[in-house]
């Protein structure tokens, strides 16, 4: 899908961030512009991407995100980092370990972007006040994006006047797989992090939904049928996930502790939604 792009400014700094219907991506070359100093900006991302402690963030990221990373090319750039001779541009990273979370952008509007979470890491290594200025407008951003969709969304519930049919829980245009992922965790041990999430949100791994529904399987997978609800919940997550691997916990304590999550958090916002519903319906 193209991907569309909007100018947020931050500190009277414009920061471009271009959007598609999975991710979201922020200009780190727009906000290395917030820093005081007579350096390009494409030299402060370069002396950015030299630290052990960003190279050890990026990889982690990948890791978790990214199923295709070359670890064993990552540990190559970790070694080096700290030596006079050790200038790595965004362009070496992303074609050595294979990264998705960063990518260059050539033209007249072009610089490096980088995925929302590795974007607000950039910015606190430029300015802690700058990243939360950052983080409010790009809130905002997203914020204005979902008054637009549900506006959207009300005119074609109108229009088809289906609105005895909204309920808490969408259809399932699926077969659900009948494995009791929760009780036996034997697959855990060889999980990547993508089905950690799966089981704990909607209680099977992707492989286990793909052999139930092959004719679904060719161009799309479970989330794509997910509820706004469920997305919601998926994406605080991987939020948690990252930070309990970044304490070291291991993959069943944060399984059991995602699943907690994913069940509370879903419930809290299916009875929200049941109750407007209700409220509609009598209007």
């Amino acid at each position: 899908m193209q991907k569309k792009n909007n100018i947020i400014t931050v500190q009277n700094i414009p920061i471009t961030v271009t959007t598609d219907d999975a991710n979201d991506y922020i200009c780190i070359t727009d906000i290395a512009n917030a820093k005081n100093s007579n350096s390009r900006a494409a030299d402060v991302v370069r002396n950015w991407l030299r630290n052990r402690a960003t190279l050890e963030f990026l990889a982690t990221w990948e890791e978790i995100y990214n199923p295709d990373f070359k670890v064993f090319e990552s540990e190559h750039f970790k070694k080096q980092a700290g030596l006079l001779t050790f200038t790595p541009s965004v362009s070496e990273w992303i074609d050595q370990t294979n990264a998705i979370g960063l990518y260059v952008k050539k033209g007249r509007y072009g610089g490096t972007f980088a995925h929302k979470d590795i974007a607000f890491e950039f910015a606190s290594a430029i300015s802690p006040v700058f990243k939360l200025y950052l983080i409010k407008e790009f809130q905002r951003l997203k914020e204005q994006e979902n008054d637009f969709q549900k506006i959207e969304w009300n005119a074609k519930r109108f229009l088809s006047k289906n609105n005895y049919l909204i309920q808490t829980d969408a259809v399932k245009n699926y077969l659900i797989p009948k494995q009791n992922y929760s009780e036996n965790l034997e697959w855990l041990a060889y999980a990547k992090e993508a089905d950690v999430l799966n089981v704990a949100l909607f209680g099977f791994t992707a492989k286990a939904w793909r052999e139930i529904n092959p004719e679904l399987a060719g161009n799309s997978n479970v989330r794509d049928y997910a509820t706004i609800n469920e997305l919601t919940v998926l994406s605080n997550l991987e939020t948690h996930n990252a930070q309990m691997i970044r304490e070291g916990r291991d993959k069943k304590e944060r399984f059991l502790i995602l699943k907690e999550i994913a069940d509370y958090q879903l419930k809290i916002l299916n009875e929200a939604q049941s109750i407007n519903n209700q409220i509609e319906e009598k209007q």
